[in-house]
């Protein structure tokens, strides 16, 4: 059975750390979801209340009861509840025709088959350049931090794509030649994570972090 560190917990809620390569609800063909692993090991039925991409690593929130579930979900769509992320991406951001190290992209995704306006802010944390062993190929990549404005189906991924900073290892969005050469160089799972989530508690808000996952290329100080 898969481990889920509990970062927090209350009467209606858990928020779990889940790892890369779980997917968060079962379905055909899926083995070992979040849903039904952490159900086993509490011993009741959890309901979820977001969403994180299989290949995303990071805190989620899932509830003890129905009545939480729905409480949660219309909360996790409003401004009281804010998730916060990491990524590394390849390249600059392109932000309002020019590169930027700090801004807001603002684009439409497609996500639950209609066309949705998407929007998130980012800052560049750190950037370097590695050398693709074996090659003459350098490439830039930057640590990102990223914060929602809207909460669309793979929005990060589409946005960053679209800005010419696709993330590393994203071989649905991004860049797949790109990937290629990273696998070389040893980042080989995608490179997302959500980190900080602040949460209405007690008519408080409380923030929980997480570390970046051991997956994440490592940028020196």
């Amino acid at each position: 059975m898969k481990d889920f560190p509990v970062i927090f917990e209350n009467d209606e809620i858990l928020v779990v750390n889940k790892p890369c390569g779980t997917a968060v609800q079962g379905g055909k063909g899926i083995a070992h979801p979040l849903d039904d692993e952490l159900s086993a090991r509490l011993g009741y039925r959890i309901h979820l209340v977001h969403r994180l991409d299989k290949e995303t690593s990071g805190l989620l929130i899932v509830a003890k009861n129905p009545a939480a579930a729905s409480k949660w979900t219309s909360l996790i769509g409003t401004k009281e509840v804010k998730k916060e992320y990491m990524c590394v991406c390849c390249g600059e951001v392109i932000c309002n025709g020019k590169p930027s190290r700090k801004g807001k992209l603002v684009s439409k995704v497609e996500a639950h088959g209609r066309i949705q306006n998407a929007e998130l802010f980012f800052e560049v944390v750190k950037s370097t350049e590695i050398k693709v062993p074996e090659s003459d190929v350098s490439i830039k990549l930057n640590l990102v931090h990223i914060t929602l404005g809207t909460g669309r189906m793979h929005q990060i991924r589409i946005q960053m794509a679209k800005s010419g900073a696709p993330l590393a290892a994203d071989d649905q969005h991004g860049n797949f030649k790109m990937n290629k050469l990273l696998r070389k160089a040893g980042i080989k799972k995608l490179q997302l994570a959500c980190v900080r989530l602040t949460l209405p508690v007690d008519g408080k808000q409380l923030l929980l972090q997480a570390d970046l996952p051991e997956h994440f290329y490592k940028f020196s100080d």
